[in-house]
């Protein structure tokens, strides 16, 4: 790193703040700080999505080198299955209702309790924890004398400091910024890439034979569970807030497919990327840093800021709105309407805890999905079609995690069957009872 590429990367922190906190008036109530004033337009919406839903780059880094091909099946075929579903059943709908979050439209359709149960789901499912502790990972790769607790508390604070300031606008602003970097990034490292290796299809030669294959060498069984967990789509607030926000009803369904195809050319990018790296760097012990130890190693100075610019814009994107997203829950619908900025401080706490609980990526991903979406997917689902509305809904959606995280915690190892299918069954086996007994 020599002083040009600490110079972009400082740059890069200060137009972030710059940007995250220019006030755009006339957009000062609840909803301007929590929906940027429902003023969304197609650009600005696949801008913001685009972006958030790819934090997690270091570990989609480190699946693709551990596994091959076959991050596409668990990380992209499923989302962009998902995401054109979510675009034609709900986007539109979402945007002509009123409510400002899903707990609201939880609380209007399934009663207070469900709304509260959910509200805890939620917070739990975007909490920043993920992507705090791969932008920590990151800063440690540079400066490897501190210690990950040190920077993740400092970041977490940083971070929550201009989202409180600046709300949902400062993500939108400053997500204009970061998807463009991303791009950038990943195109010059696969070009260098390209240039010293040799054309993808050389590296193709030289895999090994799991990494060709699309099921990366696991069993069926653990690719569905990937498969179901990409339902998150459709409790992910994220998606909600977006389409919410979006100008008209029609943006928010454009928004989305347009969406998709932005996301299958990066992925593309991400995973050529790692099977470079998987050739380069055969023996990499911590496999999360094989796009920064590619980068290290081909790219000339100023380019390598730029590159690592681009990954803390991939990181930065999601972390920022997550921590929005989940603050905004804690405060806003469990504490109270005006507490969204105590909140988004709250969850930054708690995202440094989690990180000291459990300081894997792939670990938390799993975890928070397995047990979270059993007990979201039927009350969410049931904002917006009724027939999967049900009597005592929190009750079902505690019984749904709880079933999950019991099965997890006491009997996978003992049976090996994943804890997502026993949650979701016990959801959709109490939703299909309820209902038959509406119509006897």
């Amino acid at each position: 790193m020599t002083w040009l590429d600490w110079s972009l990367i400082g740059g890069y922190g200060v137009a972030l703040l710059a940007i995250s906190l220019y006030k755009r008036p006339g957009i000062s109530d609840e909803s301007g700080f929590l929906l940027s004033g429902r003023t969304l337009t197609l650009p600005a919406f696949v801008a913001t999505l685009v972006s958030t839903w790819y934090g997690g780059i270091l570990g989609v880094g480190e699946f693709g080198y551990l596994y091959g091909i076959s991050q596409w099946v668990v990380f992209g075929l499923p989302y962009y299955i998902f995401a054109m579903l979510f675009a034609w059943l709900l986007a539109p709908k979402i945007r002509e209702m009123a409510h400002v979050t899903i707990p609201d439209a939880v609380t209007a359709a399934h009663g207070r309790p469900a709304g509260i149960v959910s509200a805890v789901g939620i917070a739990v499912l975007v909490s920043p924890a993920p992507y705090l502790l791969m932008c920590s990972l990151l800063v440690l790769f540079f400066l490897p004398s501190l210690s990950l607790s040190l920077v993740s508390i400092t970041l977490s604070l940083l971070i929550a400091g201009y989202v409180a300031l600046g709300g949902f606008r400062a993500v939108v602003n400053t997500d204009r910024l970061q998807v463009v970097l991303m791009y950038l990034g990943f195109f010059v490292l696969i070009g260098f890439a390209w240039h010293e290796l040799g054309s993808p299809v050389e590296i193709w030669k030289q895999l090994p034979e799991a990494h060709q294959n699309l099921t990366g060498g696991h069993s069926i069984s653990y690719l569905f569970v990937w498969f179901f967990i990409a339902i998150w789509t459709f409790v992910d607030p994220g998606f909600h807030q977006r389409c919410a926000a979006a100008k008209t009803p029609a943006i928010a369904r454009k928004g989305i497919l347009t969406s998709i195809g932005f996301w299958f050319i990066f992925d593309a990018s991400t995973i050529l990327a790692a099977l470079y790296g998987r050739v380069m760097l055969p023996d990499l012990e911590t496999a999360a840093l094989v796009y920064p130890e590619m980068a290290t190693r081909l790219l000339p100075s100023g380019l390598l800021g730029l590159f690592f610019v681009g990954l803390l814009a991939t990181i930065m994107s999601t972390l920022d709105s997550f921590m929005f997203l989940s603050g905004q829950t804690i405060g806003r619908d469990l504490i109270g309407p005006t507490h969204t900025r105590i909140g988004i401080f709250i969850s930054a706490i708690l995202a440094v805890v989690l990180i000291w609980l459990m300081p894997n990526v792939i670990d938390l991903w799993y975890t928070i999905g397995t047990v979270v979406i059993p007990g979201l997917l039927i009350p969410v689902l049931g904002v917006y079609m009724p027939v999967f509305r049900v009597k005592n809904m929190h009750w079902l959606m505690l019984a749904a995690s709880g079933t999950s995280l019991v099965w997890m915690l006491f009997l996978y190892e003992s049976t090996g069957i994943e804890p997502f299918y026993p949650g979701m069954g016990v959801a959709l086996g109490a939703t299909l009872i309820s209902r038959a007994k509406a119509f006897s």
